[in-house]
């Protein structure tokens, strides 16, 4: 009955543990488009969370800035003992109670950091959608390569198994007496190389994965298909006008606008330096007999209120002149590096519109090959049907093939990456996701 028991037992928690084991089971793999791979990307990016909190912090410190010409109320306490005239620290006189009100309405100096402070938030935006364009390449090249990867895999392990073929004739033709020692080393060196590659392609598929994982906001176990490896058609069209189109739309460009029209206004602002200032200010004061002012002055009121505009008229500042002359100097060097950015921006559209029509051409080369490597294949198969040739030259002629088929592969997405380089660099990276 014991060991009925311990059966039973046994049985259930074996039961169990498999119950538990069925629980863990890896999810299944989901299908991945290369746009909604971009969008999953948008949504859980870390680095675009990051670009977006700076952004904010950036439009609150413009807040602060411009605080100034807002109304600004405050109340307090300036109480305390006095022996002697009533003064305070400031020279305010104590009080019990007291409420203060300033704004500014008329002081260029100030509203002009404060509008350099806003474009400068501004600048942090743009700084945003920077990220946001780097995040589109960067999550789409990887899609693209992880494609060609898999690809790559694919016909590596046929290769794996003609270069096993072509080692089991070699070497039973070499123990016929009828190939050379050499002969069977060349083909362990195949094969090795097969191995080898195959190898890399696996460590290098396993990166781009753990990047699109984490880049998409996926588990660990998470897998996935990629149910596309090309870039939309409309990805493909763009035509001689990118360098127009990269003078409106570069994240450069725009960053050294930003900052020749921040320096403008701190410049136009330190030029009105000169002018006066106009400030609205009043003060509420409620103030205590044991301070002594009946001591002081003739009469005593608990109650005062004071209120108006307080001007002040610079007659000679050196700083006013310090600061204009930094300013313009400043502003020389902002619209000399947006120049400066111009020409390198165009002359960096000019070289990626060269590099991808050279990699239209490696393209089409590497399609050409793969064709012909095909043909051969296509006419030693029926050779060998024919008994012709022998399976190790069929076998080569297939490791010829597949190793056409990988610089094919290879040359495609060199032109996918040019063309997303191309595409960032003229602002229109957004065209990958249509």
């Amino acid at each position: 009955m014991r060991r009925f028991h311990r059966t039973v037992i046994a049985g259930l928690l074996s039961s169990a543990a498999a119950t538990a084991l069925c629980g863990q089971q890896t999810p299944p793999p989901i299908a991945l488009t290369l746009k909604r791979t971009l969008e999953l990307a948008l949504q859980n990016s870390k680095d675009i969370k990051i670009a977006r909190i700076q952004a904010s912090v950036a439009d609150r410190a413009a807040m602060i800035s411009k605080a100034d010409f807002l109304p600004n109320l405050y109340v307090g306490s300036g109480a305390g003992y006095t022996y002697g005239i009533p003064e305070a620290p400031g020279g305010r006189a104590p009080s019990i109670f007291n409420v203060t009100y300033t704004e500014q309405v008329f002081n260029l100096p100030l509203r002009g950091a404060a509008k350099e402070q806003q474009e400068q938030a501004k600048a942090q935006k743009i700084l945003l959608e920077d990220m946001r364009s780097a995040v589109i390449a960067g999550t789409a090249t990887a899609y693209l390569e992880l494609a060609k990867v898999r690809h790559s895999l694919e016909l590596l392990r046929k290769e794996n198994d003609s270069a096993e073929k072509i080692l089991g004739v070699t070497q039973e033709r070499a123990g016929e007496g009828l190939e050379l020692p050499m002969e069977v080393t060349r083909a362990q060196l195949t094969k090795a190389q097969v191995a080898q590659r195959v190898l890399q392609l696996e460590s290098r598929q396993e990166e781009l994965e753990t990047y699109l994982r984490d880049q998409l906001g996926l588990g660990p176990e998470q897998q996935f298909e990629l149910a596309a490896d090309e870039l939309p058609g409309a990805a493909e069209q763009e035509g001689a006008n990118l360098v127009a189109l990269a003078m409106e739309n570069n994240t450069d460009i725009r960053l050294a606008q930003s900052d020749v029209r921040a320096k403008e206004f701190r410049y136009r602002g330190e030029k009105g330096g000169r002018l006066p200032t106009v400030e609205l200010v009043s003060v509420y004061s409620l103030l205590a007999k044991f301070n002594n002012y009946d001591q002081f002055f003739q009469t005593f009121q608990r109650n005062n209120l004071n209120a108006g505009v307080q001007v002040q008229m610079p007659i000679f500042s050196a700083r006013t002149k310090a600061a204009v002359g930094l300013a313009d100097v400043n502003l020389q060097v902002a619209k000399a590096t947006l120049e400066n950015k111009k020409s390198q921006v165009s002359a960096d559209v000019k070289k990626k519109t060269r590099r991808l029509r050279e990699m239209d051409a490696a393209k089409e080369v590497a399609r050409l090959q793969l064709q012909l490597a095909q043909q051969s294949v296509s006419a030693l198969q029926s050779q060998f049907e024919e008994g012709k040739t022998n399976l190790r030259d069929v076998e080569r002629a297939r490791l010829e093939e597949s190793d056409r088929w990988m610089a094919y592969l290879d040359a495609t997405f060199q032109r996918q990456q040019a063309q997303v380089e191309l595409l960032r660099t003229a602002g229109q990276i957004d065209k990958v996701m249509e």
